[in-house]
């Protein structure tokens, strides 16, 4: 499939219209254990404060979500990154995490993104590299990659 042109994502923030389409999206079946669900997310994002859940649409077609939250007010951590099965390959989850990076940068004080990933996830360590996170380790639980940008 062809990339998708970055000017076509957009974020969108996950409301009472488009909520249920959210968690209605899905990933391939062997992507399914490198992420929590979408409807759980959205749990997360009701009770975690400093949540900020997006919506990724393709023009006007909901295609993903991601979701960061403000650890401190120095640090933000992606949480969630995915990219519906059917539109994945499309350059869609590169445009949406870049998209993301900048909302997040305009927030006052911060100084850090973090993102965790499962080391045996075979696209994320490239992926998130060539964004400009670099690894720092394992998280606290040792039980994923933990890679930061600093702003």
């Amino acid at each position: 499939m062809a990339n998708i042109q970055a000017a076509d994502v957009h974020l969108a923030p996950v409301d009472k219209d488009n909520y249920d389409a959210v968690c209605d999206l899905t990933l391939h079946q062997t992507q399914e254990s490198y992420l929590a669900s979408n409807l759980w997310s959205l749990v997360e994002a009701a009770y975690e404060p400093g949540c900020f859940p997006r919506a990724i649409y393709q023009q006007t077609k909901l295609v993903g979500f991601v979701m960061w939250v403000q650890e401190t007010p120095q640090r933000v951590s992606i949480w969630r990154l995915m990219v519906d099965r059917q539109f994945q390959q499309q350059g869609i989850g590169r445009a949406a995490l870049k998209l993301a990076i900048d909302e997040i940068s305009q927030m006052a004080g911060v100084e850090q993104i973090e993102i965790c990933y499962v080391p045996t996830n075979p696209v994320a360590k490239d992926f998130y590299a060539s964004l400009g996170f670099v690894e720092t380790g394992w998280d606290e639980a040792g039980e994923e990659m933990l890679a930061v940008i600093n702003l």
